[in-house]
């Protein structure tokens, strides 16, 4: 159980937690939602011991294992299995022990904790971590330092899972998840054995994965055992009673007020005057839980343009000589709302740079509408921003002939007040820069937008006003995003990227979801000679045999020592008169070694079992 009893903590001065108290049990799935910058990150280091409370206390069970995706991501030569491997530092230890050790009763109790925590089967649940988020069996024996460092992060939350710590803390993960991964994620973790507590504003996500919310709001903690949408039901419910009950206490308030105001100078009535302003002062507003006004997001209209605005027949794209997309027929419409779904590495980017004209069609025919214009947003181009600059700097350069007061008033359009507009980007977090860039996206007044991940470090708040701006944009829109609440709200057609083309896709979003859910499930048939086996992997394959080859060095040594200590025992001088003690000390350590081997012999059996298997199907 994890208590936060009465806690206190400030940055540079603005208090972040002023008594705040929540408990948290064992098992339980938590979302921990709030808007962004009021604290969500630092009550995981302060969870972690990373940061020292003002007071209070946090509390943990003993021993208790805390895990969460490291900050600096793995770029070695070591290959992505072996990576997540390590993670697990307890069975890497007692298999390298297992390896040099030579006391029989040592052996036994590494052969007896490596059995407990199923370390024969590890190979192969590092792999389905690492395909459930996006590597295929070929990538995983390839070095980290080949991936770049988004997919390094997929790789050190892969290794967290494998090591499975007591209390997972996980920080905005499905950021660097593609929609596939993220639902793949959704399902692990309500699976998963122990503690979670997860930053998200992903409602897709904290509906399904966790069965709890804990809300930080006004440098309090609340905490709610139900998923987002019934927390939110509740909260809509207790902002509307607060509110209701401040309407009252203010009518209160101004009758009293306006007896004051008739007769605070008549004398006859001033101690009755007075005594209502007592009344006044002992009257108190119900503390509302603190409501940002929802920030929306002002996008320019364009005017229409006859349809269609984009049209490609034949069409192949991709990179230098290299074919990535072919066999490309589509048709954009300035009313279209197109999610582009399929897996990382399909070709949604390239797509996208096609459709924006970053990228040149090497085959077929495009059309566009000579008025065109596109607002394109990609993750990587928050990232593109001048640092050094401030937001009306950039829009200074983009629009240097406006005046000041027009700058401030795109970025309040956006979000950014008159603060932040003056704050060097740097400093901007990450949902300020968001904003910053698709105010960039669509300064043009675009006809189209194409929206990369538009959502990543967008409190849930930001994104509710996103669906918004979007549903009352009147240009066409191409998304791609890992929010199916987004996804849902927004898109009206599904195009499939997969097989190197681009198809319509036929089902609703819930369908796509299942099929992706169930493609790594085994096939369930009322006969047992219809299903057929999955085929297992080449690398699964080569674990269970280098298992299997452990298993026969263990017992090799275990005969050996077997064998001196047989040999030992047929001395005749051990049983001489004095020597009771050796004696004894021999005798138990033969019995050891052969329990041993008993043990070892049991695991090279199953060894082989699961070999032969593997090996029958492959």
């Amino acid at each position: 159980m994890l208590r936060i009893e009465d806690i206190t903590y400030a940055v540079e001065g603005r208090p972040l937690f002023d008594g705040a108290s929540a408990t948290i049990p064992d098992g339980h799935k938590v979302g921990l939602v709030g808007r962004n910058g009021t604290g969500k990150t630092t009550l995981f280091r302060l969870i972690r011991g990373e940061l020292a409370l003002e007071s209070g206390n946090i509390v943990l069970p003993k021993r208790a294992r805390i895990g969460g995706v490291a900050q600096e991501v793995p770029s070695s030569d070591v290959s992505l299995i072996n990576t997540v491997l390590a993670a697990d530092t307890e069975r890497s230890a007692l298999m390298a022990e297992a390896d040099k050790a030579e006391d029989p009763t040592r052996i036994a109790e590494i052969q007896t904790r490596l059995a407990d925590i199923d370390a024969w089967s590890a190979e192969a649940r590092a792999a389905s971590i690492l395909k459930g988020l996006g590597f295929d069996d070929e990538e995983q024996l390839r070095p980290c330092s080949d991936f770049s460092g988004g997919w390094r992060m997929r790789v050190a939350l892969a290794a967290v899972l494998f090591s499975q710590p007591d209390l997972l803390l996980l920080d905005e993960p499905t950021n660097y998840l593609d929609l596939e991964g993220a639902l793949w994620l959704e399902s692990y973790l309500a699976k998963y054995p122990h503690t979670v507590i997860i930053i998200s504003h992903d409602r897709g996500l904290l509906n399904r994965a966790v069965g709890s919310i804990l809300h930080l709001e006004d440098r309090k903690l609340t905490y709610y055992a139900v998923p987002y949408d019934k927390f939110a039901e509740r909260r809509a419910e207790r902002l509307a009673q607060a509110e209701s009950e401040n309407a009252r206490a203010k009518a209160r308030i101004a009758h009293l007020q306006s007896f004051v105001d008739r007769f605070r100078y008549k004398a006859s009535k001033a101690v009755q005057a007075q005594s209502r302003l007592k009344m006044i002062e002992r009257i108190q507003l119900v503390s509302t839980p603190q409501e940002a006004a929802l920030r929306a997001f002002s996008f320019p209209e364009p005017e229409e343009l006859s349809p269609p605005i984009i049209q490609i027949e034949g069409g192949v794209t991709g990179y230098g000589e290299t074919e990535v997309l072919r066999r490309l027929n589509l048709r954009i419409d300035q009313d279209d709302r197109i999610a582009l779904l399929g897996k990382n590495g399909q070709g949604k980017s390239t797509l996208s740079k096609l459709l924006s004209d970053r990228l040149p069609l090497m085959a077929g025919k495009m059309t566009r509408s000579n008025k065109l214009r596109i607002g394109y947003f990609a993750q990587h181009q928050v990232d593109e921003l001048h640092v050094d600059e401030t937001p009306l700097d950039h829009l200074r350069r983009l629009r240097p002939d406006e005046a000041p007061g027009k700058w401030r008033s795109r970025l309040a359009g956006f979000g950014l007040n008159a603060d932040q507009a003056e704050t060097l980007v740097g400093r901007l977090s990450g949902g300020q820069k968001a904003r910053l860039s698709l105010l960039i996206a669509t300064i043009d007044a675009p006809h189209m937008l194409i929206l990369d991940e538009p959502t990543n470090h967008l409190d849930i708040e930001s994104r509710e006003a996103l669906v918004e701006a979007l549903t009352a944009y009147s240009g066409a829109v191409v998304l791609v995003s890992h929010d199916m609440h987004l996804l849902s709200l927004v898109a009206d057609r599904l195009w499939l990227v997969s097989d190197g083309t681009v198809k319509p896709y036929d089902g609703d979003l819930e369908a796509y979801r299942a099929t992706l859910l169930a493609r790594d499930k085994p096939v369930k048939a009322n006969k047992p000679q219809v299903a057929k086996p999955k085929r297992p992997s080449r690398e699964v394959v080569l674990a269970l045999r280098a298992d299997l080859r452990k298993c026969e060095e263990r017992i090799e040594k275990l005969t050996d020592m077997h064998d001196k200590l047989s040999a030992k025992l047929a001395d005749p001088s051990l049983y001489e008169d004095g020597k009771i003690n050796d004696l004894e000390t021999w005798n138990r350590k033969f019995a050891e070694v052969v329990e041993a081997m008993q043990k070892a012999e049991s695991l090279w059996v199953a060894a082989a079992e699961r070999l032969e298997q593997a090996e029958s199907v492959a």
